[in-house]
């Protein structure tokens, strides 16, 4: 885990620290850390279908360009705009990098 990782408080980041050492010197497993993570590590949050298009508009990019940054298809992004879908996974992530750091910190 890197310092920027967003953590629930002080505490946390320093047993999250010390499991992040244990782990890289192989003393916890990569299960146990994961489960560090889930304790340690603020969830990301969802995106409605109208959160995701007022951060498209809002980033001043089309459906094609917001594809493309996140490497997904066209389809896929007018699906979560419309509400049929709802984003997981790596473009969850990559949605909450760009909603709290802007474009910038994906290009």
């Amino acid at each position: 885990m890197t310092s920027k990782t967003k953590l629930k408080s002080p505490v946390l980041a320093a047993v999250h620290e010390t499991a992040s050492g244990l782990h890289r010197k192989g003393l916890i497993t990569k299960r146990r850390m994961r489960q560090y993570d889930a304790l340690c590590l603020e969830p990301i949050p969802a995106y409605d279908s109208e959160e995701i298009r007022t951060m498209r508009k809002k980033l001043k990019v089309s459906q094609a360009v917001l594809a493309a940054i996140l490497n997904t298809s066209v389809s896929t992004i007018r699906k979560w705009e419309q509400g049929d879908k709802k984003p997981s996974g790596p473009s969850l992530k990559l949605l909450n990098l760009l909603d709290r750091k802007g474009l910038e910190a994906v290009l």
